[in-house]
């Protein structure tokens, strides 16, 4: 879940001019990327047909990027994870394809903590994402969206289409797998599904099952979705710029936004401060706060689709490393990879205490059963915003 995964939004919270808050125009029905568009750097894989929780789907088309260079023996692939509302550019610059920089890109590069002069790094846009991989937004044989008819994904498939991928590529185990929040359930699914296949794990604030408290933001910041009358039940792709689910995209981001940060931090960043001169109490005026959540909610549905936050959330909900396999304990017992787990002090969406429980489940970790934790005052999205301490700790794993 995250507020993550665009530089523009993951620097530490500022007022937003008044000049900018009009500046966005009609909202487009969709912010996915379509085939037709420029495809920037991605990568496409056509892996066939894959069964699902929720059924069939006949053609899955992942979309990747890639840095580096696979070793002759292919034994340097580095598997990125993207959090919820991320993609597959995790480093480079906006343009044509991309909307925005990548949103890890102090992390990943020549010379940064994952060090693509060594390491042939890999990232995906998730299956039921909206940049590229199959998803609500992707057009089916019959000529339609999914829209509403795609079927109900779990994380563990999500990580079936990832290592068919990896077959792909002719990649049998990885270097390294790394995610944080959504791409950290993702990472540890993986290493706890194909442990012979992950050399090193890191896995960075979350968990090893979503909790009640979890699912139920995921689940208000769907019904905001689901209640906004251009959802029409998933099937909105055919809507007008203007007329299409932004309303409730936004509210779910706006509301996202509050777990993803600290309270301490917007309190000392915009206390009781207006937008304006007009008063917000009685007079039609706003608190700076709200119109700095409006504005980022305002934007990111230039970038997102809503059926895709649906379905992704959904995923989220169906994490759980430990069913069918004797529970949580016994799941993180048959990982043998390396292991980095690292919170972040303030995170309130997935508590320290989340990963504590991770690290004292792996058998070998870096710092035994407890993890690693950055002090930071950014709360969940610190994973995000903490690039030196962040890439302090990811050197400790891969070098």
């Amino acid at each position: 879940m995250d507020w993550q995964t665009t530089p523009e939004d993951s620097v530490p919270s500022t007022l937003v001019p008044g000049a900018e808050l009009g500046t966005l125009g009609k909202p487009p029905v969709t912010g996915a990327w379509r085939p037709g568009d420029p495809p920037g750097a991605r990568h496409f894989a056509s892996l066939g047909e894959q069964f699902v929780r929720g059924g069939r789907i006949p053609a899955v088309r992942v979309a990747y990027e890639t840095w580096g260079t696979l070793s002759p023996a292919a034994d340097n692939a580095v598997l990125v994870f993207h959090a919820l509302t991320g993609d597959s550019h995790v480093a480079g610059p906006p343009g044509p394809g991309h909307r925005t920089a990548g949103w890890w890109g102090d992390v990943v590069g020549p010379g940064r903590a994952i060090d693509t002069d060594r390491w042939f790094v890999i990232a995906p846009n998730m299956l039921g994402g909206c940049q590229g991989t199959t998803g609500p937004s992707s057009v089916t044989p019959d000529g339609r969206e999914w829209g509403s008819r795609f079927p109900f994904v779990t994380i563990r498939d999500q990580v079936a289409t990832q290592l068919r991928l990896a077959d792909r590529l002719g990649i049998d185990r990885f270097a390294a797998v790394v995610g944080g929040s959504m791409g950290g359930m993702h990472a540890l699914e993986a290493a706890v599904t194909a442990p012979e296949r992950v050399a090193r794990l890191a896995v960075l604030a979350s968990t090893a099952q979503t909790t009640a408290d979890q699912i139920a933001a995921n689940s208000l910041q769907r019904a905001a979705i689901q209640m906004d009358p251009g959802y029409a039940g998933g099937d909105h792709h055919d809507a007008e710029p203007g007329e299409g689910p932004h309303r409730g995209l936004a509210l779910a981001r706006r509301m996202a936004m509050m777990t993803y940060r600290a309270s301490d931090e917007l309190n000392g960043r915009f206390a009781r401060s207006w937008q304006s001169d007009v008063s917000p109490l009685g007079d039609d005026g706003r608190f700076s706060v709200e119109s700095y959540l409006d504005f980022h909610g305002n934007k990111f549905t230039r970038r997102f689709d809503a059926a895709s936050y649906v379905v992704l959330t959904h995923a989220m909900d169906s994490h759980d490393v430990g069913a069918g396999r004797g529970g949580v304990a016994a799941a993180l017992a048959r990982v043998s990879a390396r292991t980095l787990v690292v919170g972040v002090s303030s995170d309130r969406l997935f508590p320290v205490e989340d990963q504590h429980r991770i690290a004292a489940g792996v058998p070998d970790t870096l710092d035994g059963d407890r993890a690693a934790v950055i002090t930071s005052e950014f709360g969940h999205d610190g994973f995000l915003i903490e690039h030196e301490a962040v890439g302090a700790h990811l050197r400790r794993l891969l070098d």
